[in-house]
């Protein structure tokens, strides 16, 4: 899927079924979500699942929250706009 496809697909009520969780809880997000979002990073594991999780406690102002789990995901910690962030992570992990 490339970013423009995931990008159109935020407009649907569901996420496109081919998404991995990381990038499934990024368009969950991108539509003002959350709780939703932060629930599937939650049950996942692994270095993409911590990047989004940082990301949502960063969106959240958890920003001390927002660090232990760039660490975790071996990233540095973001500091650029937010929604800048959920391109960068999007276009990687869609990219994989």
């Amino acid at each position: 899927m490339t970013m423009s496809d995931f990008r159109r697909s935020c407009a649907a009520a569901r996420p496109p079924a081919e998404l991995a969780r990381p990038p499934e809880a990024l368009w969950w997000a991108a539509k003002g979500d959350w709780d939703k979002a932060h629930k599937i990073v939650m049950e996942e594991e692994g270095a993409d699942a911590a990047w989004v999780h940082a990301h949502l406690h960063r969106v959240e102002g958890d920003l001390p929250n927002a660090g232990y789990w760039y660490r975790t995901a071996g990233r540095p910690v973001a500091s650029g706009a937010l929604d800048e962030e959920w391109a960068v992570i999007a276009a990687e992990l869609l990219g994989r």
